[in-house]
């Protein structure tokens, strides 16, 4: 017997982003400008939504581009952003964009991923992260969360693992949750099962660093993201540069010192 796989409804789909929301059907409605018994029919299919009423509802419960595609698919409607490849002439503003930003924070590393977390470029002080991983934490398409917690990859330099740990697994699960993405929540129950300790003190300071041993000396950095935000290309709106900037002066010496002439090239995955 096969067993049939039914898609869920674009009523379903919406009282799922919704609830993920943590809205009531009349905090949506007040939102959004509608009735909230039309918001209810909508969810309980006794009301066909329009394509301008799905994609208000969309913007104000903040669903990520790809999954209102979904919804205008499960409602009859064509998708409403596509999707080019990163080195498609399109998108050659972009590409150009990130050469730029990946090139501007020399010395300091910064790398490009997707929303999956694959590496897609970085700059060249990015190496100092790589330094021992295995060959095939590296192999396309490198994973660079799985890359800084795995056991063969960066995590045994990692001076403060367990609270690093606890902030990246927390970073995506808050990820998967927002997003409803199951290859996220895949990837953060792989995480969870990685070995590295557990830190549950109350975090200080400004921001949780990433410590990182490196020539006998523990450099220390704090972290940022960049994205696109007026994207509406799936692949640039999915799209972040995380880069890695000097927590302490002594840190700043060290990669100044480092610094290699040679600018972004594309690493394992871009």
């Amino acid at each position: 017997m096969t067993a049939t796989v039914t898609a869920p409804s674009v009523g379903a789909l919406l009282r799922g982003w919704r609830q993920r929301r943590r809205l009531s059907q009349l905090d949506l409605a007040l939102d959004a400008g509608v009735s909230a018994r039309h918001l209810s029919f909508l969810e309980t299919g006794r009301s066909r939504p329009s394509r301008e009423m799905l994609l208000r509802l969309a913007e104000r419960l903040e669903v990520p581009l790809r999954e209102r595609n979904e919804l205008l698919l499960a409602a009859g409607f064509a998708p409403a952003y596509g999707r080019r490849a990163l080195d498609s002439p399109d998108m050659a503003a972009v590409t150009r964009a990130l050469d730029l930003v990946l090139t501007a924070y020399e010395p300091y590393p910064a790398l490009v991923v997707d929303r999956s977390w694959e590496l897609v470029t970085a700059n060249s002080s990015v190496a100092l992260f790589l330094d021992g991983v295995a060959p095939h934490l590296l192999e396309p398409p490198a994973n660079v969360l799985r890359l800084s917690l795995h056991p063969e990859g960066l995590a045994p330099r990692i001076a403060n693992l367990p609270q690093w740990r606890a902030h990246v697994l927390h970073r995506l699960g808050r990820e998967a949750h927002l997003t409803g993405d199951p290859g996220l929540a895949a990837l953060h129950r792989e995480l969870s099962a990685l070995p590295g300790g557990t830190d549950r003190s109350t975090p200080d300071g400004i921001a949780v660093p990433l410590r990182v041993r490196a020539g006998g000396e523990v450099l220390s950095f704090l972290s940022t993201v960049t994205t696109f935000g007026t994207a509406v290309d799936l692949t640039a709106a999915e799209l972040s540069v995380e880069a890695f900037l000097p927590a302490d002066e002594r840190t700043a010496e060290v990669l100044r010192a480092a610094r290699s002439p040679v600018a972004n090239p594309r690493l394992p995955g871009g």
